[in-house]
């Protein structure tokens, strides 16, 4: 309520407020994760975590310039496949990204409980 002097200064004088909303705008289809990246249901037992921040390319980037994101080191994962010295693993979102092998590591048994060798890509 906004009181303002009326003609009678002991009765207020209501005004209705204005609600100021930030402009619009509608994202590009590249700000989408594509469906190749996504997992769903997100895994909930992990079988490693990142040893490192790790930056990836979403698969719809050429793999160079700038990541389209970064996974901080300790980020619980799901090792979905190997191939050469990277592989395929999906965080607790259902994030599914390559990274190289070098920045994963084998979780203790106080967070992951489902160790198994990740299946090799063909």
């Amino acid at each position: 309520m906004v009181q303002r002097k009326g003609a009678a200064d002991d009765e207020p004088s209501h005004e209705r407020a204005q609600m100021l909303r930030p402009e619009v705008h509608v994202l590009d289809r590249s700000a989408l994760v594509p469906d190749r990246n996504l997992v769903r249901p997100a895994p909930t037992h992990f079988t490693h975590e990142l040893a490192v921040d790790t930056p990836f390319h979403l698969d719809r980037s050429p793999g160079h310039g700038e990541p389209d994101g970064v996974l901080p080191a300790g980020t619980a994962v799901v090792v979905a496949a190997t191939h050469g010295d990277r592989c395929r693993v999906v965080d607790g979102r259902g994030l599914a990204v390559e990274v190289p092998q070098g920045s994963v590591r084998e979780l203790g048994d106080a967070i992951g409980s489902a160790k198994t060798q990740p299946p090799t890509s063909q």
